[in-house]
């Protein structure tokens, strides 16, 4: 996959293969009638950071950082379920996901606010297990259940999947878990969508993107949305109105939105919209099977 338009036409992705689940199940969100509405939800949701965010939007919320957490849940819940490698702070540095010394130094703040527990492992007390808090992976998988909400508006349900998830975070550690374990076999799910990413590797650069998307949304429905002003979002993300500034001035130079006075959404670009849908539908779909499929092997 080099680039989001590739994944436009489900076919083109692994030749002439035959569609898998994943890819037939993202196509049937992304043509269902109430996509936008569900989709709409969803960055609005995550544009709707709590007011005991700070500083965990931030910390989380930026894609090397989000990445470190990503696998250190994985490598747990690895070694928990599935009699894995012991997750040390060694075997998380062997993923390269950041540096050794940023993924040191990412681990001891998480530490240092009691995000991430030591544990001395079973057979050799010399060895310390990074253990994730319940906050670390409730934030980690917040996107993961927004989309599992979304789809299953789509589906007609009454979130049944998503509901048991919320409840616990043994279970949204679990789905991580398995999500990571997909990306280390097959790549990350976002590269190929390069705007996306862009703003994913900023700090809330992705819950900004997610506040402009429900805005463009907002627009269709004729519905309310949070002004775009960068005193409100800087607000709203507790980042810094010059930081919001440059995202905006960034994303209008190349061409991708503009935000006018008094903070209304003005240009859209069409081809960010179609990436951000399709990365979206793909999303929906991953977490949605793995989801169903956790909850189909449990007790």
């Amino acid at each position: 996959m080099n680039s989001y338009s590739d994944l436009s036409n489900p076919s083109e992705i692994a030749g002439s293969t035959p569609l898998s689940a994943t890819e037939a199940l993202a196509l049937q969100y992304r043509t269902g009638a109430d996509f936008r509405p569900a989709l709409r939800s969803y960055c609005t949701a995550l544009a709707d950071a709590p007011d005991d965010a700070w500083p965990f939007a931030k910390l989380f919320n930026q894609f090397a950082r989000y990445m470190v957490c990503y696998l250190l849940i994985h490598n747990y819940f690895r070694w928990r379920i599935a009699d894995g490698p012991l997750p040390t702070l060694t075997a998380l540095q062997a993923f390269g996901s950041s540096s050794a010394r940023q993924t040191a130094g990412l681990v001891a703040a998480l530490k240092a606010g009691r995000l991430v527990e030591a544990e001395d492992a079973p057979q050799d007390r010399r060895l310390k297990l990074l253990r994730p808090s319940d906050t670390v992976i409730r934030a980690v998988a917040r996107s993961a259940l927004g989309f599992i909400e979304a789809a299953e508006r789509l589906e007609g349900t009454d979130r049944p999947v998503s509901r048991r998830l919320a409840a616990s975070p043994e279970a949204q550690g679990e789905l991580v878990y398995r999500s990571a374990a997909f990306v280390l076999s097959h790549g990350t799910l976002i590269d190929p969508f390069p705007r996306v990413l862009g703003f994913a590797r900023r700090d809330c650069g992705y819950l900004i993107l997610c506040a402009v998307m429900a805005a463009f949304y907002a627009e269709d429905a004729r519905a309310p949305s949070l002004p775009l002003t960068q005193k409100a979002l800087a607000h709203r993300f507790r980042v810094s109105s010059a930081h919001v500034g440059n995202l905006l001035n960034e994303a209008q130079k190349e061409g991708w939105f503009r935000v006018a006075p008094p903070g209304r959404l003005d240009q859209m670009d069409p081809s960010l919209v179609e990436e951000f849908e399709i990365w979206a539908s793909w999303q929906m779909a991953h977490f949605r099977i793995l989801a169903g499929e956790m909850i189909a092997s449990s007790p």
